[in-house]
């Protein structure tokens, strides 16, 4: 290389270091967290089978019985929410709060019988999520999370250019890892290798997943998740949006209706309704009509069933399918049992379509065990990949200093990687506002002070 590709090398070089050394941390633990998250069926089934597994029957019995017997095991709790059995062999379950815990109570529906309760937020697979969400720290974490994923695009970038071959026809430690090599070298070939092969997998999961962060991804989901202004004609709607269904410890409803306002029910005198009532709610329709309208709408089975919040609030029954084709959100008066709402997948346009349908490939459901298998190489791949960048950081860095690459000198212009930054900048505001910090601080700042941040390095 001439002396200004050298120079355009180490500057990349020093950009792709510190992206890395921000970003590796998060990739090892979302890697982590998403590979326990991508095996809850089975893990679930293993560690809580007493909980969610049941002897099959002819008839399962009554679903306000269910829900009353599992509610009033817990005087003075509030129902958060109630899934009908998703196949004959599991169990029901009923979601509550009570004293400051979140619990999920699970009942027979054959027998009747309560099997036991589960803490919503510390048990491995909530947790595992939450870690993945936020990071445990709420808006915070959300927005770190959101930082990374957007560095680790230029961690994708920047490596790809360095990956780049510039050294003869020679594919070894470039497409596959010099079997010859040991220590650091050897572990370059794999950073190199597995980076490379694993990059465009990468660059899906950070995209699909920064759909869910608190701020770009609120922001996408306000432009795109347009339904026809029809479905709302007759309908009055509340100020609440249908993500406040959401949390960052579990799913109720689809990313491509989180934007939806939630309907009001219509106001009518209790004393002279008819209906059945659900758990001390005169007047309200019951839990078993409202499992009868997802039966009749042909709602995949592992809904779930969220009661109204207050007297204008609506039951919500929402399943969001690991074939996203087979997602449904209903909002029924809980008076009349009227269906005010039905979203579909026909009824999504494409971009929440093609967001869904990347966020379910992003948690590995599409597809049975092979689609876990295939996610599980690929956190595998970013797992080796990010351990390998850090160890060899590790190796290679002066005792006693953080070991950043060098600034060529002159600096080169870098044009290109300018219009890039603002284009990303311009995609993900939040990131592109912390590169454009980065990039003064170390195009200035640390150009100014040379030799003495150096020495402190």
């Amino acid at each position: 290389m001439n002396n200004k590709d050298v120079s355009r090398y180490q500057r990349i070089w020093r950009w792709h270091f510190y992206a890395g050394l921000f970003v590796a941390p998060f990739l090892i633990l979302l890697s982590l967290t998403g590979i326990i998250y991508l095996f809850q069926p089975q893990l679930d089934r293993l560690m809580y089978a007493e909980l969610q597994t049941v002897t099959p029957g002819l008839q399962r019995m009554d679903a306000d019985f269910l829900v009353n017997k599992a509610h009033g095991s817990l005087p003075g709790s509030e129902i958060v929410k109630y899934i009908p059995a998703p196949a004959p062999d599991r169990s029901d379950q009923l979601v509550v709060r009570h004293q400051g815990q979140e619990l999920t109570l699970f009942i027979d529906p054959i027998r009747g019988t309560l099997l036991g309760s589960q803490d919503n937020q510390y048990n491995l697979q909530a947790m595992a999520r939450a870690l993945h969400a936020d990071l445990m720290l709420g808006t915070t974490g959300d927005r770190l999370i959101e930082l990374a994923a957007g560095w680790g695009l230029v961690l994708v970038g920047t490596g790809l250019y360095l990956w780049w071959p510039r050294k003869g026809p020679g594919m070894q430690g470039l497409l596959w890892p010099r079997r010859d090599q040991k220590g650091r070298l050897w572990w370059r070939d794999m950073h190199a290798v597995v980076g490379f092969w694993g990059a465009g997998f990468l660059i899906l999961l950070l995209l699909t997943g920064m759909t869910w962060t608190g701020f770009w991804g609120d922001k996408f989901a306000g432009v795109w998740n347009r339904f026809p202004a029809q479905m709302w004609n007759q309908v009055p709607t509340s100020t609440p949006l249908t993500r406040t269904l959401n949390h960052a410890h579990e799913q109720t409803v689809p990313w491509a209706v989180e934007t939806l306002p939630m309907p009001e029910s219509a106001t009518h005198d209790h004393s002279a309704m008819g209906h059945a009532a659900g758990p001390a709610e005169p007047g309200r329709i019951s839990w078993q009509q409202v499992v009868e309208t997802a039966s009749g709408r042909q709602v995949q089975p592992g809904y779930s069933i969220t009661p109204p919040a207050g007297s204008k609030g609506v039951f919500t029954l929402s399943v969001f399918a690991d074939d996203p084709r087979n997602d449904a959100t209903l909002h029924l008066d809980q008076y009349s049992g009227k269906v005010l709402a039905d979203v579909r997948w026909q009824d999504y346009g494409p971009v929440a379509k093609a967001v869904e349908t990347g966020v379910m490939l992003h948690m590995g459901k599409m597809y049975g065990w092979p689609h876990q298998l295939a996610m599980l190489l690929i956190c595998l791949m970013i797992l080796l990949s990010s351990v390998s960048g850090l160890w060899i950081w590790w190796r290679r860095r002066p005792a006693g200093r953080l070991g950043v690459p060098p600034l060529p000198s002159p600096l080169p212009s870098l044009r290109g990687a300018l219009v890039l930054l603002i284009l990303l900048g311009l995609a993900f505001p939040l990131v592109g506002a912390s590169m454009l910090v980065i990039w003064l601080l170390d195009s200035l700042l640390l150009t100014r002070l040379g030799a003495p941040l150096a020495r402190l390095r």
